[in-house]
């Protein structure tokens, strides 16, 4: 597995499998699922990560639930 983050694009990316072959994406919210034919994940893409998990964080320690978005574009 290998992690990056871009900070003049401000995306996480993380990779599962760095030797599989991306053959589709899909796209729900800030986050991007790259898959293989066999539907299996191979990397995930968080957009404005920054953000993302800023507001995760403030959620943890105030003891709250984050809504993720659920909408595929």
């Amino acid at each position: 597995m290998r992690i990056s983050y871009d900070r003049d694009q401000d995306i996480l990316t993380v990779e599962m499998n760095t030797s599989a072959r991306i053959e589709h994406a899909e796209q729900s919210g800030p986050f991007i699922a790259h898959f293989t034919e066999a539907d299996e994940m191979v990397l995930l893409e968080i957009l404005n990560a920054s953000e993302f998990f800023s507001s995760a964080l403030r959620a943890t320690l105030r003891n709250q639930t984050v809504e993720l978005p659920t909408v595929v574009t």
